[in-house]
């Protein structure tokens, strides 16, 4: 950080909530907010007394239950059902594949499951939930988490550019991100950049296949050895109550639209964050072979879940 050393921490503060509620205006997409974060956390810093990790899961979990207001339950049910192969098929492949190459790439075993499952679920969620599920080393948590947040934030830049040259369907598009992208923030985040139609589908697809967290951690605790006390994200339970709401209670439609509105300018604020949370420093402090491991799979999921997209499109 260039500044940081001279920048007081009062005005550091300051410049970090200008920036953050910056991201609210609707001038400031996804991939500008999350390059504000990662400018400020590498050249000026953030404040390091504020819990802006707990602060980017909170956020995070409430624009997502917003988003469930605008999604009707049969478009849910549908896409859901429609694409269950797809999300079964790419979680098993991922796996087995991200196993496969940790043992290439001689990675530490716990440090190339968690890669896998990060890649295979939701990210940074699935990590968490899995890391206490196999008696994960903090180093090993750390590592995965950055793998996933660098490819993340790749992923928001290039899926769009790659949507709109291969000139996928905003629903091609929702099907494809929702299964190659590993956060639900930049699957959300990418999405929304690409329409509508795209969002909706892509926030479906993603919350249905974190779900699979549960059984995939309770494996892991199988396999592993591990804790066995495993969490179900609240947020994906709330999410799914937002659809049932608005569906049973059409009445109150101006509000939903409203709430959808304000989840979408939120997620805006949650990659901000997640920008926040990236720097080279911590980059530079693990090998090259974790994160080539990472991207040669995320590679290969988001190029087979493409090419079945495209196929059973056509």
């Amino acid at each position: 950080m260039l500044a940081s050393a001279t920048l007081q921490p009062r005005y550091r503060k300051a410049l970090f909530l200008t920036l953050a509620l910056c991201c609210l205006l609707p001038a400031v997409n996804s991939p500008t907010a999350l390059i504000l974060g990662f400018i400020l956390a590498n050249v000026i810093g953030v404040p390091q007394d504020w819990p802006i990790g707990a602060a980017t899961k909170k956020l995070l979990s409430l624009s997502i239950i917003c988003l469930g207001f605008g999604i009707p339950f049969s478009q849910a049910q549908q896409v859901t059902l429609t694409n269950l192969p797809l999300i079964l098929g790419s979680i098993i492949t991922t796996i087995v594949l991200g196993t496969l190459l940790a043992k290439l790439f001689k990675l530490e075993r716990n440090t190339g499951h968690l890669i896998a499952c990060g890649t295979a679920i939701c990210g940074g969620s699935a990590i968490a939930a899995v890391a206490p599920a196999i008696n994960a080393k903090n180093d090993q948590t750390a590592l995965a988490l950055a793998c996933v947040f660098v490819l993340n934030s790749l992923a928001l830049f290039l899926f769009p550019l790659l949507g709109h040259m291969l000139n996928l369907t905003q629903h091609e598009f929702g099907v494809w991100s929702a299964i190659a992208i590993h956060d639900t923030s930049s699957v959300v985040g990418a999405a929304s950049a690409y329409g509508e139609e795209a969002l909706k589908t892509a926030t479906t697809i993603k919350l249905a296949r974190a779900l699979w967290i549960v059984p995939i951690a309770a494996l892991s605790a199988m396999w592993f050895g591990g804790e066995r006390k495993l969490r179900v994200p609240t947020f994906i339970v709330y999410y799914c109550l937002a659809i049932a709401i608005s569906s049973l209670l059409p009445q109150g439609q101006p509000l939903y639209d409203g709430l959808f509105i304000a989840g979408k300018r939120l997620l805006i604020v949650c990659l901000f964050l997640v920008g926040c949370g990236i720097t080279i420093s911590k980059l530079r402090t693990h090998g090259v072979r974790p994160l080539l491991s990472a991207t040669l799979l995320w590679m290969a999921i988001a190029s087979g879940s493409l090419t079945v997209v495209m196929l059973t499109s056509h």
